[in-house]
Parts: C-alpha cells; structure tokens; sequence
C-alpha cells in the first residue's frame, strides 16, 4: 500500500523566517563600514591612501574603499582594531549641496596620476527595501496568529481539517462515523440492560420511523446519559454508531467553548446545519456539562456570557422556532445537578438514561467482555472476581484485566492466575506496594496492626457493617494498612446503617486508644468520612430529632454561589451540636464493642503483626461467624 504524503505547513513558517533573517542579516552587513567625516576623506585622499570612492547621489553617501597595502594604517577607526573582511572600509554623508563632480575632480587635480582613486557615481533604487520595510511588521503579525492559534485550534479542528484555518473559527468540526469504522456494537456492550433498552429503541425509531408514526407518536429530540464516570455512557453511544443505519456526528462539548465571542453559537448552529441536511440522524455531544452549565451558576463571580449565548443558541436549535426533524441529540455527563433546567425540560431532551454502576451479574458480563484475548489460568472464576469487585466500574474492570494480566507478565506467569487478579484489585484500590522495611518503626508498625484491628473487629460485630473480606499492614500508596471489605449494593440506608459504618470507620482511632491510651494522625481518612455521613444525616436526610425532618441539599444547584444560608445560625449551631452528638454516640458504642472483646482484639493485632496479612477465614477463627442483622418478619405471611 503506497504511503499516502501530507504537506507539513510549518516548513512555511520556518523558511519564512529564514527569509526574514536573511534580509535584516543582509541589512546589518551593509553598515559594516566605519562612519567617518568628510574632512577625514580629504585628509586620506590627500595621503594617497584611496583606491574608490562610490558616491550615491540619491542618498548623500559615498563609500570609501581603502588601498590594499594602507587598510593597517587605519585599523584603530575600526571596533576591535579589526577592518571588515570587504571593501569598502569606510563611508560617509554630505549636505544635498554637495557637488560630487566637481569636488573629486578637484581633488584627483592634485594628485599624482599613481595616487588618484576612482569616482563612481550612480543613483541606487531601493524598491525592495521599502516593500519589505511595509510589509514585514504585517508579516510578523500575520505570522504570530497563525502560530499561536493554530496550537489551539488543533485538536477543535478535526481529522481531515488540514491544520487552522482562521476562516474556520466558526465552523463546528464533529466526527462523522464511518460504517467501516463504527465497530462497537451492542453485544460490546455488558450490562446496562435498561440503559441499552431505551437508546435501542431510538435507534429502532430511526430504522422504521413509521413503525411508530402510525400511531402518532413523535420522534424524540434528545436523550442524556447520566452516570458515574467510567459506567459506558460514551461506549453506548459508539455502539449507536455502530448500529444505526443513519450518519452520526460526535463532538465535544469543550469543542463550543471559544475564547471569541460568539464563536460557540456559531459552531452550534453549523453543527446543526450540517446535521439537518444528513437527517435522520443523530448528533452526539460527549461532556455536555462543559457548554450546558446552569446559567444562574454563571453570575456573579464567575459569569461566562460566551459560554451562556452558546447555550443559549444550543437551546433553540434543540426546540426552537426553527425544526430539527430528523435530527436526534444524545448528550452524556456525570454532573446532571449543574446543567440548565432549559436543557433538561421536555421538548429538549426528552429522555434521561441513567447508566448506573453495575450489578453482580452486569460485572461477570463486563469482565467477559474484557477478559477476550486474555490467556487464563485453570483457577480463575469470573463469578468470583465479581463478587469480589462490587463498586467498580465498566473502566474500573477493564483496568483491572489490564493490570491483571501485566503483573502475570512480571512474575513470568504464562497464564493469568486468580490471584494475579486480586492483586491487581489490591494495586487499583489501595496503590502500589511499598516493600521496604525502613517506612515503618516497630512502634508504628504495632500501632497500625491494632489500628487495622479495630476496623476488622468493628466491622465484624455489627450487623449492618461490611464484612471484612482481607486486612494488611503492608504499606500501600499513602496508607500504612488497609482494611478490605465487600459492601453489599444497597440503593437505600437506614439511620441503623449507617451508625454502623460510622462506627466500623471510627474502630481504628478507638483501638489507638484503648492500645496506647491517646491516638494519632493515621485516622485522618476515616474521620473525614465519618463526619460527611453525620452532617449528612443532619443536614439532608433528616434523621435528627432536634433539628426535624428537613433537608437542605439542593439537588437542582440554582443556589449556585449564593453566599446566604437557607438555614438561620440558630439552627446552624443546632446541626453542630447534633452531628456532634451522633459522633459521640458512635464513639462510645464502639468503645464498648472493643472493650466487651479486648482478648479477641488483643489476639487478632497480634496475629496482624505475625503474617502481615489476615483474611476473613483468620477473622472467623477468632471472632466466630459474621453478626449478621436479625430477620425481619414483621411482613411475612405467617398463616
């Protein structure tokens, strides 16, 4: 296949350069001579010391070259005593009453036939240099804003674009996708079996448009996919690519953003346009909140009027006076609560899918997908390591494959073993293992053994915690230990709930102190955690007595920078009190849990401090069976 040959226009700017250093290099080579006076001519003519003279009538200057054999006699005229290389050596200026004929015939007169030096005289045409002169600031000027905006415009313009263009600024540069290139499918795509439903079904609206219209329905304007990142909201899009028999256009949503003024409106309302004369079609706009900000957000401290005309015009392409028949946007972000209300009402986007984080069986579907072309070794169960990954994301599991097969590669495995996997689970969560033996003293490695402890024990006991799954001293990323635990999927917590989290959170600052009777800076993590979820339950789930059944979260972001509580400072010192008290409450009640076992917490620090690493089978040896939370019999038909 012949190697296809692009013009890289850079070697332009570089040679135009060279050419305008050449000119002004030229330019600073013509003054090498030395100025000197008329008299100092007259007295170097009188001497016999003058070969040429070279008069330019137009510019009043003449140039002395000097004989051969007397250029020595005057070298302290020249800079560093050194004359130039080239004739002539010296140059002078006269008054425009200056006579050039009649003044060196005269003083040829009075030499000797071997002592007279030539005249020229001419008049010297300086076209070139006045043209350059003109244009050369507006060449540099020209220049300098290519080469400053073509940087920035390099990734905005698109494959195909041929580099900036400045009459292009306002033109909107999506990816068209190609039928041969739009590979991804939705069999690509694991889980999201809700998600994957609805936008299947606008793509089976743009196939067979009357399936629907004959009952008279309407063709949707748009659809948003929310979600955590890394859950596959640009992966669902690809796979509409590539099952959609219509051109689909994808742009991002910082593509708008311009620092020109009405730059952004003008690429919406081009995007469009080129959207509308493909339709049906559909136009995918990746990051969406970039451009899609609330515009009560943008007052005050941070207003953005380009970014809110570019909104704007976004608004009225989608449901305007104008019709967009035909024409479908799919829009995608992880910041639902800052986008306008405009945007998010119905006749724009009229749908919003939610791609939520995988379940157990969407996660051992996921890791199908990924795990294709991955050499497995006989001990690996997929049903395991999604049990063993809840949280993770689609990008988390990818990585986790990824990750799992480079370590197998370290350790010169020719296959990837189970447990080449959960190490990489351990690498992606807590951070790379830290092997040396001088981060911690035996002090702190004691300390943080019975810290750990804490946590497992804690955690253990209570019913409603997460059971513990695997505890290490081992050093990893910032952390000196780490306590694994495998939270059940819950969409809804109790107030029961959550104190017990709070108080698996606050076992290791608790065993600190129960073990050396004052505690230290290894807790600061879980204390943060901690006191979100008090303030939490305070402040927006209502789970206070003295402060009542009141929320204050907003969940819309209109308050945006408003710096006025929607709360008096009486209530705010009563939310402190009582996020104080829950603290308290959680603290003592953990307390007396390690002090009801202080042997099994004794022994299991203990046992920390002797294999580094424990797992729940060492747990239940000490601890007994995982407490788990009492049946619930309360709805159960009992006829």
């Amino acid at each position: 296949m012949a190697r296809k040959i692009t013009f890289n226009f850079s070697w332009i700017y570089f040679l135009l350069l060279i050419g305008i250093g050449y000119l002004l290099f030229n330019n600073q080579r013509s003054a090498a001579p030395e100025k000197i006076e008329w008299t100092e001519v007259q007295e170097m003519i009188s001497a016999g010391d003058v070969a040429e003279i070279t008069f330019v009538r137009n510019d009043f200057r003449g140039e002395v070259k000097v004989r051969p054999e007397k250029v020595a006699k005057y070298a302290d005229k020249f800079a560093g005593g050194t004359p130039p290389r080239r004739a002539p050596q010296f140059y002078f200026l006269v008054s425009t009453k200056f006579d050039p004929e009649v003044s060196f015939a005269a003083l040829n007169a009075e030499l000797t036939p071997v002592e007279q030096f030539k005249v020229v005289i001419k008049n010297e045409e300086h076209i070139w240099g006045d043209i350059l002169q003109m244009i050369l600031p507006l060449l540099i000027l020209i220049l300098f804003w290519v080469l400053m905006f073509r940087g920035m415009n390099r990734g905005a313009g698109g494959p195909g674009t041929g580099g900036f263009n400045p009459f292009n600024t306002g033109k909107a540069t999506p990816r068209e996708a190609d039928k041969s290139d739009a590979k991804v499918t939705f069999k690509d795509v694991a889980g999201l079996y809700g998600a994957k439903e609805e936008v299947m079904e606008i793509v089976d609206f743009l196939k067979n448009p009357g399936k629907y219209t004959a009952l008279g329905g309407k063709i949707p304007k748009g659809a948003l996919l929310v979600g955590p990142p890394g859950t596959g909201k640009t992966l669902l899009a690809k796979a509409v690519a590539g099952e959609a028999d219509v051109p689909f256009f994808s742009i991002s949503g910082s593509d708008f953003v311009e620092m020109f003024v009405g730059v952004g409106a003008s690429r919406v309302r081009d995007l469009f346009r080129q959207a509308k004369e493909k339709a049906p079609c559909i136009v995918f706009i990746d990051e969406i909140d970039a451009v899609g900000r609330a515009r009560a957000k943008n007052g005050g401290f941070s207003s953005n009027d380009e970014r809110e005309n570019t909104l704007n015009q976004l608004l009225t392409e989608m449901d305007g006076f104008g019709t967009n028949s035909g024409v479908i946007v799919l829009a995608a972000t992880n910041r639902s609560d800052i986008l306008d209300q405009a945007l998010m009402r119905a006749g724009r986007f009229d749908r919003q899918i939610h791609v939520e984080l995988p379940e157990l069986k969407e996660r051992e579907e996921i890791f199908q997908v990924h795990l294709r072309g991955i050499k497995l070794g006989d001990d690996f169960n997929v049903e395991f390591m999604a049990k063993h990954t809840p949280g993770f994301s689609g990008a988390d599991i990818a990585n986790v494959c990824n990750e799992a097969a480079l370590t197998a590669a370290r350790r010169g495995h020719e296959a990837v073993m189970q447990q080449d996997f959960l190490d990489a689970v351990d690498r992606i969560i807590g951070g790379l293992e830290r092997k040396s033996n001088t981060i911690m003293t035996p002090a702190e490695k004691r300390t943080t053994a019975y810290h750990e402890a804490g946590h497992a024990l804690v955690g253990w006991l209570l019913p409603y915690a997460d059971p513990v799954f695997k505890v290490s001293i081992i050093p990893r990323g910032n952390a000196l230990g780490l306590t694994w635990s495998l939270p059940e999927e819950r969409k809804n917590w109790s107030r029961s709930v959550m104190m017990d989290h709070m108080c698996q959170l606050i076992g290791g600052r608790v065993a600190e102190e129960i073990l050396n009777g004052e505690p230290s800076t290894g807790a600061l993590n879980d204390l943060e955690r901690m006191t979100g979820m008090a303030y939490a339950m305070v402040q927006y789930y209502g789970m206070s007595d003295k402060v009542g059944t009141l929320s204050f979260y907003d969940s819309t972001g209109a308050r945006g920078y408003n710096l006025v509580k929607p709360y008096s400072e009486k209530t705010a010192q009563l939310m402190d009190e009582e996020v104080k008290a829950i603290v308290k409450e959680v603290h003592d009640t953990t307390r007396q849990l390690i002090d009801a076992h202080r042997d099994e917490f004794m022994r299991l620090g203990a046992l920390l401090l002797e294999k580094e690493v424990i797992f729940a089978e060492d747990i239940e040896q000490i601890l007994g069976p995982k407490v788990q939370p009492a049946a619930d019999d309360r709805f159960v038909d009992k006829a």
